[in-house]
Order: C-alpha cells, then structure tokens, then sequence
C-alpha cells in the first residue's frame, strides 16, 4: 500500500477524484452556483446602493422618517436584516437541495474505507 493510496486515515484519493468528477457532485455544484451567485450579486448592489446613496445623496438619507429615524438609519438597519435574512435562506435551501446530495456522496466515500 503506497502513501497515495490511504492518505492518513481517509479515503482513496482516486475515490475522490471520481466522485468530483462525477453526476452528483456536478449536480451539488450547479445547485450551489444557482443559489449562492444570484444572492451575492443582489447583497452587492444592495450594499452599494447603501454607500453611494449615503456619498452622494445625503439630504435623501437624512430625511426624517419618523422622530430622529432618517432614511439613512433605516437603510443601514436593513442591511443586517438582509444579512439575516440571506443567511436563513441559504440554510432552508442548502438542508432542502444541498445536503441530501452531499451526504450521500459523504456516505459513499465512507463505504470505501
């Protein structure tokens, strides 16, 4: 048994190269890309919405929108409940579409030890 063939205690790495190369693990990228590149690009815009409303609308963000709450305010908050919200998203959709592949393939890759 060579160094290559049982690295430390785990699998194969041929097992993984398979694996990665593979229809699952293709399938768990796609869906992962699907998801996680959409929502970056939407946090990005939002956040730099954010910034450039600030530098070069600042009269908009300091209008009152009720006692001392501006709009500013307003949206800067929303950005940790954007936060909030992508992240519980990300969970609901990774244990609905995400994990179920993966442990399968994990639960193939043990079987081969």
């Amino acid at each position: 048994m060579s160094a290559s063939d049982d690295d430390v205690g785990g699998a194969p790495e041929r097992d993984w190269e398979e694996v990665q190369s593979g229809p699952e693990f293709t399938e768990l990228r796609r869906r992962l890309r699907v998801f996680v590149f959409p929502l970056t690009a939407f946090f990005i815009v939002w956040y730099l919405l954010y910034v450039l409303m600030a530098t070069y609308a600042p009269a908009f963000m300091a209008t009152p929108v009720f006692g001392n709450v501006n709009v500013g305010l307003v949206f800067g908050l929303l950005q940790f409940v954007t936060t909030f919200v992508i992240t519980g998203l990300y969970a609901r959709y990774a244990n609905r579409r995400l994990d179920p592949i993966a442990d399968k393939l994990r639960h193939e890759l043990e079987e081969t030890k």
